[in-house]
């Protein structure tokens, strides 16, 4: 009677556990998760771009930015870092860790700027090294998250296809690479090589990897209705990009946070939402202040 009882409360956990996954899981290189929506804030490093290449701010400042605002969570670029697309020393690292640890931020990952859509091979693999690197940064950073890109364009005389063809297992490769250090590869897809929800979609199921998944670039999804393109890809999302503007071929309007939202609970995720803001009125400070709060009031 005992045995007969354990198995069916197994076989219970069992079914509680598949109806409490996503749907979306079931489809190939979708994101495994609960069901279900929990957000929190974070924030693009790129929002204060100007000011952290012009020297007048550093990553230090963002962090007390980010603890003035309380914001969960940042992606530290690596663009900011000393001495990039070189890595930056232990000691920088491992200080600006601290600093955000004390200050109850959470570096939720950085980012590279490869080039896998490059037609010569020895250019890929330095930029193959190029990811590995930075994997590398990401794990002394305590982040989970290394963004990536696919890349700027299709070269001369090549083909969308053929590209994908060598793209792909650079791709396997450094997923591979990243699994064994437990940080995940997260393609930023740009309106450059990628333009659409579809073509993301096929590069990240080609790769097939636990490893690989994609950040949600609101504002380079510009070659069909934006929501629905957005929609496609939330099953596979591992984090965002939430900018002001989104668009409709040349059009930029204002995004829609509330239709946002409604998409994202409808398909649900959870994780960070960290905003991007890239406008031109105020300063870099006022302007990811003003959109913070929009999103809070839309989200939170």
């Amino acid at each position: 009677m005992r045995r007969r009882n354990f198995l069916n409360q197994a076989m219970g956990l069992a079914a509680m556990s598949a109806a409490s996954a996503s749907p979306a899981a079931a489809a190939t290189g979708a994101i495994d998760r609960r069901a279900g929506t929990r957000i929190k804030i974070g924030l693009n490093a790129y929002s204060f771009n100007a000011p952290l290449r012009d020297g007048s701010m550093t990553l230090d400042d963002m962090i007390d930015f980010c603890a003035a605002e309380n914001v969960d969570a940042v992606d530290a670029t690596g663009y900011y870092f000393p001495g990039y697309p070189k890595v930056p020393n232990d000691e920088f690292i491992y200080d600006f860790k601290r600093k955000a640890f004390l200050n109850g931020v959470t570096v939720s990952g950085t980012g590279v700027r490869n080039d896998f859509a490059l037609d010569n091979p020895v250019s890929r693999a330095g930029h193959v090294q190029l990811v590995k690197n930075w994997v590398d940064v990401t794990q002394k950073l305590g982040a989970d998250v290394l963004r990536v890109f696919s890349g700027r364009g299709i070269a001369a005389g090549s083909t969308f296809e053929a590209t994908l063809e060598w793209m792909v297992p650079a791709f396997q490769e450094c997923a591979e690479y990243a699994g064994e250090h437990g940080i995940i590869l997260g393609l930023q897809h740009h309106d450059d090589f990628l333009k659409t929800a579809d073509e993301t979609i096929e590069l990240v199921e080609r790769v097939s990897s636990d490893w690989f998944s994609v950040i949600l670039d609101v504002g380079s999804l510009r070659q069909r209705d934006v929501y629905e393109e957005i929609e496609k890809l939330v099953p596979y999302a591992c984090t965002w990009q939430i900018k002001e503007q989104v668009w409709y071929g040349e059009q930029a309007l204002p995004i829609d946070l509330p239709r946002l939202r409604a998409v994202i609970e409808r398909t649900g995720y959870r994780g960070f939402l960290p905003v991007e803001a890239l406008g031109r009125v105020g300063t870099p400070t006022e302007r990811v202040s003003a959109f913070l709060a929009r999103v809070r009031a839309a989200f939170l």
